[in-house]
């Protein structure tokens, strides 16, 4: 990923990156984003974008494994998440979905992923600590709560479920406050030249209904332009 495309993803919203995608395709259809609604820490941050650093959590039950294996896991899961590709996000699965409790991410453990040097957070799971998270590192989170429960890391590298959205280790993400998507590996080469399309496409319509007079033959006539670009 160049460093072209990379600006431009961080400046472009998510729903921006659906369609453009569907642009790079030449269909409808792309479907491995997020469902449902999903809350942001950070609402008004630019998108994150990187390479999927993935786990599965669990916080309802203790764990049932021996305390130095789970320590030794749970450092395993920060060597993890140190390394690898950069610009990364941490992608981290919580298997008590739809009842979560344990607020993995809150001040503390977002601080450190953002050392890390992590652009941000997307999970299923619970955030915390609202108004305390370090800048710089949003979370997309499926709920939010007050406490941690029996945290655990149960699986580290492997594939996720988030929202309905599959994740693999590697994973190219976009995510913000409307949720995630996998940029499928096969439109990076022309994912740049599709949203830059996508943007021009929409100010057809845009420019002339924010203009002063605005009606329906002012939108039939920019609607037929509007459909003529997209053919």
């Amino acid at each position: 990923m160049n460093e072209s495309l990379l600006t431009l993803l961080r400046r472009v919203d998510t729903p921006t990156v659906c369609n453009a995608i569907e642009v790079a395709q030449g269909k409808r259809g792309f479907a491995n984003f997020t469902r449902g609604t999903m809350l942001a820490s950070a609402p008004k941050a630019p998108a994150m974008v990187g390479f999927a650093r993935t786990a599965r959590i669990a916080a309802l039950a203790p764990p049932t494994e021996p305390s130095d294996v789970i320590r030794a896991r749970r450092m395993n899961y920060y060597r993890h998440m140190s390394q690898g590709p950069r610009p990364a996000v941490a992608v981290v699965e919580d298997m008590d979905y739809p009842n979560c409790i344990g607020a993995y991410w809150g001040e503390i453990n977002t601080t450190v992923h953002k050392g890390f040097g992590l652009s941000g957070a997307l999970t299923n799971g619970v955030m915390r600590d609202l108004g305390d998270l370090p800048d710089g590192f949003p979370v997309v989170a499926g709920a939010i709560g007050p406490s941690h429960g029996f945290v655990h890391v149960r699986e580290i590298g492997t594939q996720v479920t988030i929202m309905g959205m599959q994740v693999r280790d590697g994973d190219l993400i976009h995510a913000d406050r409307h949720g995630g998507l996998v940029i499928p590996p096969d439109v990076i080469p022309d994912l740049e030249t599709a949203i830059e399309k996508l943007l021009q496409t929409e100010k057809l319509i845009l420019k002339p209904a924010r203009t002063k007079g605005f009606d329906f033959e002012a939108f039939e006539e920019a609607w037929t332009r509007f459909e003529a670009s997209r053919t």
